[in-house]
């Protein structure tokens, strides 16, 4: 009986250790969806001043806070073919050092070309951590808490969307408008530069992704770092999961992703990915200090009504994260794919008020913004991370992540654009309808992944009936 308890003790002390060690790794390679959140969210706060400063027209603002978009779509594509062949790790880091260099580009631009060039390189570091920090954290996670894991990297992007719309509204409050047209925005942007090293240098301390060191064949090591996730019963039944999903791909790249079931869950993630982007979410989050002074706020409130907006991405992507592997990702996402339909439709009526409320306007960003990070915000990128072919996964979550930030710049891009030419009001009522459709889709389309190992998800896409316990 006394061995009985000590073994039953050790097991516990173990998977303490497994989770306290994994908790470290995914917080750090989470800190790449940090950098991600924080350069897509300075441009909201250096929007207005960057266009009395270069005299910019909607169209050129467009330009400037789309160019980040365009550098995440080369950035995803050469993420998927590093991740594949450098490896995970090594790909993170160049993602960390090219969100610095983006940094101090814009910090010190003098002119609209210089602009960007210096987001759309931030842009393909938002690329690499985009696609390979949640892929990553997906790889390494126990399946039981999977969701929660990858969701905290969706925490990390919201985490860096909150830092950098406070950051914003402590430079506007605390200097002259005329300094900030010239000088405060430079700091927005350069502030950057101390999480991308920070991100850099931690990277040293984190192991390289077991699933890609098995594709490698690198088992030994592969198992070292599953032994200090989930023990060793658990590591090897894995592990041995690991090479037979590997076995399975024998084909060409292309051959293997045109067949049956990976084309199908192919075709699924790039919907999911574009539906993501036309939530209204990134419209409202490039542009939210313009909407809420159409509204009637003026130019510090406005600040300060966004920090708010970050604060409650914050709060609830947390409990996206306490939810999700109960919950299950296909019931969120279609609920909240309704709510947010709601909530645009009476924001563009709303907007069509003779005298806007601004406590409205207000209300109803929030609660659209509450439902997307219960939903659309971490979910995508955690179905994404699940549903490809380990040796395949990274080439795979590449093209799927290319349409959705090519979705995204197309939301940015003509977003001013359409704001201008049609209004609020119908402006809102489009993403309104877009939200009602992917509802539609989540609902009919795609199946439940939350519980299962990534291997066994790989099998049901096949038409396989591999089982494993470690799905239990």
């Amino acid at each position: 009986m006394g061995n009985a308890n000590t073994t039953l003790q050790e097991q516990a002390d173990a998977a303490k250790s497994g989770v306290g060690y994994v908790t470290v790794v995914v917080i750090i390679a989470s800190l790449g969806g940090l950098l991600f959140g924080y350069d897509t969210g300075v441009i909201s706060g250096a929007n207005g001043f960057l266009q009395s400063e270069f005299h910019m027209s909607a169209a050129v603002t467009g330009l400037v806070s789309s160019s980040i978009d365009l550098g995440a779509m080369l950035g995803v594509l050469i993420a998927g073919y590093l991740g594949d062949t450098l490896g995970r790790k090594k790909t993170l880091m160049i993602a960390g050092l090219t969100f610095v260099l983006c940094s101090l580009l814009t910090a010190f631009a003098n002119s609209v070309a210089m602009l960007v060039i210096g987001r759309f390189c931030g842009g393909v570091g938002i690329g690499l951590a985009s696609l390979l920090s949640p892929l990553y954290i997906a790889e390494i996670a126990p399946p039981k808490i999977r969701g929660r894991l990858v969701g905290s990297n969706q925490l990390a992007i919201v985490t860096g969307i909150f830092i950098v719309y406070f950051v914003n509204a402590a430079i506007v409050s605390t200097h002259a408008t005329a300094w900030n047209q010239t000088t405060g925005w430079r700091w927005m942007f350069g502030m950057g530069v101390i999480p991308g090293v920070i991100f850099f240098c931690l990277l040293f301390f984190v192991p390289e992704s077991p699933r890609y060191l098995a594709t490698r064949e690198k088992y030994n090591q592969a198992f070292d770092i599953l032994y200090r996730v989930n023990g060793q019963e658990k590591a090897t039944a894995e592990l041995a999961e690991i090479r037979g999903s590997i076995a399975d791909v024998k084909d060409s790249f292309f051959k293997e992703l045109f067949s049956p079931g990976i084309r199908k869950a192919l075709l699924i993630g790039v919907l999911l990915a574009i539906f993501q982007q036309f939530t209204g979410t990134n419209a409202v989050g490039y542009y939210a200090p313009m909407i809420f002074k159409a509204a009637g706020a003026g130019t510090n409130a406005s600040f300060y009504d966004t920090v708010w907006i970050g604060a409650i991405k914050v709060l609830f992507v947390i409990v996206l994260m306490l939810i999700v592997d109960r919950a299950g990702r296909k019931r969120l996402l279609v609920w909240n794919g309704w709510a947010m339909a709601v909530f645009l439709v009476i924001l563009g009526i709303a907007f069509s008020m003779p005298h806007m409320l601004t406590w409205l306007v207000l209300s109803l960003v929030f609660l659209h913004t509450i439902a997307y990070e219960l939903s659309w915000g971490g979910g995508v990128w955690i179905v994404l991370s699940e549903i490809y072919p380990t040796k395949i996964r990274g080439r795979t979550m590449a093209i799927a992540s290319f349409a959705l930030w090519f979705a995204t710049y197309l939301v940015a891009q003509f977003f001013p654009i359409l704001l201008q030419a049609i209004g609020g009001t119908w402006t809102f009522w489009v993403f309104a309808a877009f939200c009602i459709v992917m509802a539609v889709f989540m609902h009919k389309a795609v199946p439940e992944t939350s519980g299962k190992t990534m291997e066994r998800i790989q099998a049901d896409w096949m038409g396989g009936e591999h089982s494993t316990t470690l799905d239990r």
